[in-house]
């Protein structure tokens, strides 16, 4: 069953909501306040393979078994991913700070040494050492502000040992015991 939110007059009439407008710099450290894990998002279309780093993965449904990240609509690797029927979340461990930041890097070989990486299920590229992986199908894609939002059907998944990776305050960081 689909829900739908509630939305006021204002809302329809296209109203911004009271306090509306908050600046780019704010809108970045407020977000910047919560806590996220850190995956690399990875395809191969075309048999080439492409990733990137994301914070923005989430569950969306247990039924059907569905997931999600973001995508910048600027970036380089957004065509690949666009076009590919498959992808893999490379939930990356506490010791993964240097591939989170290869894969947050523009114009280098990604999966180039000493990014460690093997080819698993219909030649998605899975990062070596991450604490998971899920492989998905993708399900569908949706165009929201400067992003789009992309929703994998979960196909399969297997878990690693050791401690996510975090990102907080633009430092990745981890679980303190």
């Amino acid at each position: 069953m689909r829900r739908r939110s509630s939305t006021t007059a204002a809302e329809a009439d296209g109203a911004p909501p009271r306090g509306a407008g908050v600046g780019e710099e704010l809108f970045r450290r407020a977000l910047g306040s919560h806590a996220a894990g850190v995956v690399v998002i990875t395809a191969a279309p075309a048999g080439e393979p492409v990733g990137m780093t994301a914070t923005s993965f989430t569950s969306v449904s247990l039924t059907p078994p569905l997931v999600s990240f973001y995508i910048d609509d600027r970036s380089g690797t957004w065509p690949s991913i666009r076009d590919a029927g498959a992808f893999a979340v490379n939930i990356l461990g506490e010791d993964q700070r240097g591939v989170a930041s290869r894969f947050a890097t523009r114009g280098i070989d990604r999966f180039a040494p000493p990014t460690c990486w093997h080819t698993g299920p219909e030649g998605l590229p899975l990062i070596e050492g991450a604490v998971g992986h899920v492989l998905c199908r993708k399900h569908d894609l949706l165009g929201v502000g400067d992003h789009w939002l992309v929703v994998g059907r979960v196909a399969d998944a297997d878990l690693g040992v050791g401690h996510p990776l975090l990102y907080h305050r633009g430092r990745y960081g981890r679980f303190e015991q």
